[in-house]
């Protein structure tokens, strides 16, 4: 186990290591919401003949250049951009995210998944002309875009009905991948890509200060049980009226109040999808209302004396674009060791 701001996380593979690091903050996953996993003996054997037939391996940032195990130390490895597959471009956070990679020299390859009723249609995004592919060639389509970028990294934005089918896909065909999507049978995902052992970053949340946050509350939740035994709470979260799904970051946050002390169930949420009320009632700012998520926790003791509030408002999409990208380079860098490290050992 190892920790970053508390929290704590494994990194599982051939060798269970432990590691005590903040990268994890980087990749913005705080254990209960990420699950990181190295390859097994059939994803070793993989990787030990890319190194032999002298495949590219990937670099993290040119602020953090590898050194490659076969050259002298003073040798950086030659720098390349990162290959990288965001399904669901036709959304506006997949295009977030696209324009996101692009900004950080990443290179978004021209394939996509998406719906039925998007599949055969070229999105332009970025300056890049990207074709998306339906469910029914889903998996020809992503062993062929692996096989051509065996460095790939797959970026997921696509809706919540879709999440434990493509985590299958990408853990079947071995493609590391950041899971950004909220929903599905989370426990299932979780234990989908354990059993594979591919590497993957999952989480409802993106943003690297609000994952701050979540943090900060399982500390608390941790060290403090029951501390608000008795209190009632109320939560208000609202977002963009096409999000289907109850916030990810609400239910995280929801877990920790009930650890400490307060029951609370999921259909007690208060969701706001209507743009009147979000304006009127929530205060989003107008300009937002295609993109925001707001959340309100309030908390009051049995005599009403006493009140906390904790709030959390975002407008706009950069946080968690800019926040999945460092976690496709947290990946890389993860995937790019594991080569060096098998180079080693051949």
């Amino acid at each position: 186990m190892g920790f970053a701001l508390g929290v704590q996380f494994h990194i599982f593979g051939p060798k269970e290591k432990v590691v005590d690091s903040l990268s994890c903050v980087r990749a913005q996953m705080p254990a209960s919401h990420y699950s990181i996993n190295t390859a097994g003996k059939q994803r070793e054997d993989k990787y030990r003949s890319m190194i032999r037939k002298q495949r590219p391996l990937v670099p993290l940032s040119s602020a953090s250049p590898i050194q490659c195990v076969d050259e002298s130390p003073s040798l950086a490895l030659q720098k390349v951009a990162i290959p990288i597959m965001v399904n669901g471009c036709t959304g506006k956070m997949g295009k977030a995210v696209i324009e996101a990679a692009i900004a950080a020299g990443l290179d978004p390859v021209p394939l996509s998944f998406g719906s039925a009723q998007y599949a055969g249609q070229t999105v332009h995004v970025g300056g890049k002309d990207i074709k998306v592919h339906g469910p029914s060639d889903r998996e020809s389509v992503l062993g062929s875009v692996f096989y051509k970028y065996p460095n790939l990294i797959v970026v997921d934005y696509t809706v919540p009905s879709a999440v434990n089918d493509n985590a299958e896909l990408y853990c079947k065909v071995g493609v590391p991948f950041v899971m950004g999507t909220t929903g599905g049978d989370r426990k299932q995902l979780y234990k989908t890509v354990e059993d594979s052992k591919v590497y993957a970053v999952i989480s409802p949340q993106m943003g690297k200060q609000v994952v701050a946050f979540l943090a900060a509350m399982e500390i608390m939740a941790e060290q403090f049980p029951g501390a608000f035994s008795g209190y009632s709470l109320e939560v208000l979260e609202s977002h963009q009226s096409s999000k289907l799904d109850t916030s990810g970051t609400a239910k995280d946050v929801i877990s920790c109040f009930q650890k400490l002390g307060i029951p609370f169930e999921l259909d007690q949420v208060k969701k706001i999808r209507d743009p009147a009320q979000q304006v009127e009632m929530v205060g989003v700012p107008k300009e937002h209302l295609s993109g925001h998520a707001f959340h309100l926790y309030s908390l009051t003791s049995p005599d009403e004396t006493v009140n906390f509030e904790f709030q959390h408002n975002v407008c706009g999409r950069s946080i968690y674009a800019d926040g999945t990208i460092d976690a496709a380079l947290f990946l890389a860098k993860k995937v790019v060791t594991l080569q060096l490290l098998f180079g080693q050992l051949l």
